[in-house]
C-alpha cells in the first residue's frame, strides 16, 4: 500500500510512514488484523490504532492534544477521514483485543529479522527483564488498579497504582548503525500476586511467540528465584541477575570464595577492574542446574563539574548466572550484566519523558493495557526507521525528539486555524 501518492516530496513523518508501509506493511497486516468488542463498528480499529501511533511519533502527550489537531491535512490525507474526537478514542481502546496489537509488535519483529537488522551477539540473543510502574494515585482508581497503603505521621491512606513487567530484546548493532532494541511485550501485574509471577506469565506468552527470539535473559536483584531460574532452564534459556541477597547461602559461600582468591584484572569500558568467577556451585539446591557467580570491582575516575577535582569511585557488582564458563568469558559475562541497563535507559525512561506512556489516557485496565502496547508498536517503527532508514550523515547531532519535533510541526501544519473543527 503507497501512504501517499504522487511525486510529492515526503516530509520526515511522511517519508516514516512510508517506510513503516514498504518495510512492515503497516497498514495492510501490522493494524489491520486489530480488532474491537463493538457490533457495529463505524470506524475501524486500525484507524485508532493508526491515530495513536502518530499521537506518539509526534510526542503530543494527550488525547486531547490529539483531538485538536484532529482535522489536519495530514490525517485527512493518511487516514481518509479526520480523527476521532478524544472521547472515542479512549473509548475504542478500552474495548481493543490486545493480542491484536501483539501480533502487529510480532510481525514487525518478524520482517527485522528476515532482513537481518536483530544480529544477535556473539551467538547470544539477549533481552532484558524489568517492572515498571506507570502512575500513582490517591483518588482515581479502575478494577485493574493494584493498592497499597501509605503511611504518612499517624495517617493511612491507601494508593492506587498499577505495574507491569516489560520484556525488550536487546540485539546486537550492525556495522553503522545504532543497535535496533525492540520492546516485544509486557504483562500487567495483578492483585495479590509479586512481580516475579507476573514476570512468568510474561515468559509464557512470549516464549510461545518468539521461541528463538533470544537464549538468554538479563534481570535485576528481584528475580534471583529459583522458580524463574528452573522456568527458563526448563525451557532452554539461561539466565544472569543481580545478587544482593546476603542472607542466602550462595551469597555466604560466594563471599567467603571472594576472600580466599585473589582477583584477576580486567577492564571494562574505561574502567579498571578486578574479577572474581567461580562457576559449577551448588550452594542453590533449589535451582536445577549449578550456578556461576561472577563479582566485578570497577574502578573509574570522573572529574567534578562544580570544582573540577578529579574523583575516584569504585563500584561493586555480583551477578549469578547459568551460562558456561567454557563459551562466555568473564569480560562479557560482565559486560551482559551492565546490559542490563538498557531497559532502563532506553526502554522506560525514553518511554515515559520522551513518549509519554506513562500518561493515562483513559483511566480504564484494558486501555491501559493496549495503550502501552501502541507505544511499543510507534516506538519500535520509530527506532527501526531512525537506525536502519535515516543516513548517519542526516542523523549526526540530531537527536530522536528532533525528528519528533518535525513531525508534530507536519502535523500542525495542516491545522487551518481559521476552520471551524
Amino acid at each position: 500500500m503507497e501512504a501517499f501518492p504522487g511525486k510529492e516530496r515526503l516530509t520526515i513523518l511522511r517519508r516514516l510512514i512510508a517506510y513503516a508501509e514498504k518495510i512492515f506493511q503497516l497498514s495492510d497486516t501490522v493494524v489491520a488484523g486489530v480488532v474491537d468488542r463493538r457490533r457495529q463498528p463505524r470506524i475501524p480499529a486500525s484507524r485508532i490504532v493508526k491515530s495513536v501511533a502518530a499521537l506518539f511519533w509526534a510526542r503530543m502527550g494527550s488525547l486531547n492534544a490529539l483531538e485538536l489537531a484532529a482535522h489536519s491535512s495530514f490525517f485527512r490525507r493518511w487516514l481518509g477521514q479526520p480523527v476521532c474526537s478524544a472521547d472515542s478514542v479512549g473509548r475504542v481502546t478500552a474495548l481493543m483485543d490486545a493480542e491484536g496489537l501483539r501480533c502487529g509488535i510480532h510481525h514487525i519483529y518478524d520482517r527485522l529479522k528476515r532482513n537481518k537488522a536483530l544480529p544477535d551477539q556473539g551467538g547470544l540473543g539477549v533481552a532484558a527483564l524489568d517492572g515498571h510502574e506507570s502512575h500513582a494515585s490517591y483518588r482515581r482508581h479502575c478494577p485493574g488498579c493494584l493498592e497499597r497503603t501509605i503511611r504518612t505521621g499517624q495517617t493511612e491512606r491507601t494508593q492506587y497504582y498499577h505495574r507491569q513487567v516489560t520484556l525488550m530484546l536487546l540485539p546486537g548493532a550492525r556495522p553503522g548503525c545504532d543497535p535496533v532494541r525492540l520492546l516485544l511485550d509486557h504483562e500487567p501485574q495483578r492483585a495479590g500476586e509479586d512481580e516475579v509471577a507476573t514476570a512468568l506469565r510474561l515468559l509464557e506468552r512470549v516464549l510461545g511467540s518468539y521461541p528463538r527470539g533470544f537464549d538468554l535473559v538479563l534481570a535485576d536483584a528481584l528475580y534471583s528465584t529459583a522458580p524463574l531460574f528452573n522456568f527458563l532452564l526448563a525451557r532452554g534459556k539461561h539466565v544472569l541477575t543481580v545478587l544482593k541477597d546476603d542472607r542466602r547461602n550462595l551469597y555466604q559461600d560466594a563471599t567467603a570464595l571472594f576472600a580466599a582468591f585473589p582477583a584477576k584484572a580486567g577492564s571494562f569500558r574505561s574502567r579498571k577492574c578486578l574479577w572474581w568467577d567461580f562457576p559449577g556451585l551448588l550452594s542453590w539446591p533449589q535451582v536445577n542446574a549449578p550456578v556461576r557467580v561472577i563479582r566485578s570491582r570497577e574502578t573509574r575516575t570522573v572529574r567534578r563539574q562544580l570544582d573540577g577535582k578529579i574523583e575516584t569511585l569504585t563500584s561493586d557488582w555480583i551477578w549469578v548466572t547459568t551460562l558456561p564458563e567454557q563459551s562466555v568469558s568473564t569480560g562479557r559475562v560482565v559486560a551482559l550484566g551492565h546490559q542490563r541497563w538498557d531497559i532502563e535507559n532506553h526502554g522506560f525512561n525514553e518511554l515515559v519523558n520522551g513518549w509519554h506512556a506513562d500518561h493515562i489516557y483513559k483511566h480504564d485496565p484494558d486501555a491501559i493495557e493496549c495503550f502501552l502496547l501502541m507505544a511499543f508498536l510507534a516506538c519500535n517503527i520509530f527506532q527501526a526507521f531512525f537506525a536502519l532508514n535515516l543516513k548517519p550523515q542526516i542523523r549526526k547531532g540530531r537527536t530522536k525528539a528532533f525528528w519528533s519535533t518535525l513531525m508534530a510541526a507536519e502535523i500542525l501544519d495542516g491545522v487551518n486555524p481559521t476552520l471551524s473543527p
